[in-house]
């Protein structure tokens, strides 16, 4: 019988390894794979490479690791909630690769895909190109951009059964489905595993294929950037 379920994000995560890259989903705070980094925090990897759209706030999420020292690099489409980012990258302390949001999710997805390169009009005559190959078509401007292929992904999903097959809920879907297919190994952690066959075809997002290990997560902060009422 297969089951990809591990017994704690502990146990998920201890082969990653020092410099090893990490395709992460969320957006913000939002569907961001919080146990299985605070278990990175604890196994203490450096010099990770992370590929997400942005590093969490100061203490919280992805922003745990910065502060633990643990990131080399960046690959985000936004920084602006971190204050500690901020400090190390202008410190020359992180480097960081800003992409633009949709050409991250192309990149996180072609890189799934095994497709190693493609060309986007997005970043064109800016800071972005520098340094890649442009070509035109039908008389635009594009910039070449490439696949993600990372060592490691960490997702979070709503549900799943034991085979993998994963449920997004509502926008915590976001990157999470493009990260999880770019990495060698998979680990996603979700609130509830079921049994096979209790998923309808039509409900599941991401089929079990590309995911190698479940975490059943508990006691979910869920945290909210900005609360803004009116």
């Amino acid at each position: 019988m297969i089951n990809k379920r591990v017994a704690n994000a502990d146990e998920a995560v201890k082969d990653i390894f020092d410099g090893a890259h990490l395709a992460v989903g969320g957006f913000g705070l939002c569907g961001i794979p919080e146990h299985l980094i605070a278990a990175l925090v604890r196994l203490g990897v450096k010099g990770l490479t992370c590929y997400s759209n942005n590093a969490g706030v100061d203490d919280f999420g992805l922003g745990l690791l910065l502060q633990n020292r643990q990131i080399k690099k960046m690959v985000s489409s936004y920084v602006g909630e971190n204050a500690e980012f901020e400090r190390q990258f202008l410190a020359g302390e992180l480097e960081v690769e800003l992409t633009p949001q949709g050409t991250l999710a192309e990149r996180m997805r072609a890189g799934g895909a095994g497709i190693p390169a493609f060309f986007t009009p997005t970043g064109a005559g800016t800071k972005v190109a520098e340094g890649k190959e442009i070509k035109i078509f039908n008389g635009q401007e594009c910039v070449m951009e490439r696949g993600i292929q990372a060592d490691f992904s960490l997702v979070k999903a709503w549900k799943a059964d034991r085979l993998g097959n994963l449920v997004f809920r509502m926008t915590a879907r976001n990157f999470n489905p493009m990260a999880a297919t770019c990495g060698k190994v998979c680990i996603a952690e979700v609130e509830e595993i079921v049994e096979v066959g209790e998923l309808k075809p039509d409900e599941i997002h991401l089929p079990g294929v590309f995911v190698q290990r479940l975490v059943l997560g508990t006691a979910y902060e869920k945290r909210i950037e900005k609360v803004v009422t009116r």
